[in-house]
């Protein structure tokens, strides 16, 4: 069987230093926001070229606490992608905030500006793009659109697979934003081995209210000056994070030669390809089919695993307002048609030649 992904594979080299390092923490019970913790969000917010860095609790909190430090109106719009996963648009909702779906490009993950233009209004105060798969959207390209508007509307983009992403002028995502938000969860390119996230931005005063929202909405023990969320990013995690951003470049590229491969040799006509930005990370790999239903049973048959990402778009999620008869027709093809091919940087050569011989002959 080809796995889908395997990160004990991907991380068994690393396990004797964490386990080392992890037997030192128990020893001095540093659990809470500690000096490994401290350690990860200067790492990161220099791995990604942004001032600031605040960890919490997991990748959609990350989207809150984005959301909640802007104190914004309950009556402000926030547009985002249709298709995208559950927690971007339910961050919008927790945050007491009003959602605004647009479609994305056709035979692209991202959000279809042409669209987007046509949805922002005066109640407009954030859009919120998504690096959907790793494939990362020009935000110079949304800041264009943003200024020709004479009201303040800010950018927080979801960063949640996207760790490593350049967009087209080759800036780092994470530091082109007023906030990006990144989960850590552990099958992403960069994973914890449990829920966890961060922030980055490159606004100090923005920094300090995410510093304290994270933290009980507290910069001083009890005293609380927010309603804040209880979401820290624990010590443990921090340091197998710490361990494991060193390899994350390494591990991307390897993403990167995977996708060309695919790209190159995958020539069968029933199979068709998105098209990612120029510097993807591949977070997922995407092809559309169809025949998905039929193509699932052969890759079981075949033994290769394979994912949905996802099966639906938000408009048609069980939550959703039934009422409600949008449509975004290439979020629903997508989400219809589309199926995820195994990525891991450890695959071997063999394998990924197996699984284009096979998706070639189907």
């Amino acid at each position: 069987m080809i796995k889908f992904f395997d990160l004990h594979k991907n991380d068994k080299k690393l396990h004797p230093i964490f386990l080392k390092k992890l037997k030192n923490l128990l020893k001095n019970g540093d659990y809470i926001l500690g000096n490994e913790t401290k350690k990860f969000e200067k790492s990161f917010s220099k791995f990604v070229n942004s001032n600031y860095a605040v960890g919490c609790g997991n990748g959609t909190d990350a989207l809150i606490l984005a959301l909640k430090s802007l104190k914004l109106s309950s009556n402000s719009e926030v547009i985002l992608p249709a298709m995208t996963y559950c927690s971007t648009y339910l961050s919008v909702v927790h945050a007491n905030l009003k959602p605004v779906l647009v479609d994305i490009e056709r035979n692209k993950p991202t959000i279809d500006l042409i669209e987007l233009k046509k949805k922002i209004n005066k109640k407009t105060k954030v859009i919120l793009p998504v690096h959907l798969y790793g494939s990362a959207i020009n935000n110079n390209e949304i800041k264009d659109i943003i200024n020709k508007f004479d009201h303040k509307i800010y950018l927080i983009d979801d960063c949640a697979q996207a760790h490593g992403s350049l967009d087209d002028n080759r800036k780092k995502i994470g530091s082109t934003s007023d906030i990006s938000c990144f989960s850590l969860y552990p099958g992403k390119n960069l994973g914890a081995y449990g829920d966890a996230g961060i922030l980055t931005t490159n606004n100090k005063n923005i920094y300090n209210a995410l510093s304290t929202l994270r933290n009980l909405g507290s910069n001083k023990k009890y005293s609380h000056t927010e309603i804040g969320l209880n979401s820290r990013l624990d010590t443990i995690q921090s340091l197998i994070l710490n361990l494991k951003l060193p390899h994350l470049k390494k591990s991307n590229e390897q993403r990167r030669k995977i996708a060309n491969k695919y790209d190159a040799e995958i020539t069968n006509p029933k199979i068709k390809k998105l098209k990612y930005s120029k510097y993807a990370v591949y977070h997922q790999y995407i092809i559309i089919s169809d025949q998905r239903n039929e193509l699932t049973s052969y890759l079981d048959k075949n033994n290769i695993q394979y994912g949905f990402h996802y099966p639906k778009a938000i408009h048609q999620l069980e939550f959703y307002s039934k009422k409600n008869k949008e449509c975004y027709p290439n979020s629903e093809i997508l989400a219809s048609n589309g199926l995820s091919l195994p990525i891991d940087p450890k695959l071997k050569k063999k394998e990924i030649k197996y699984i284009i011989d096979k998706l070639n002959s189907f």
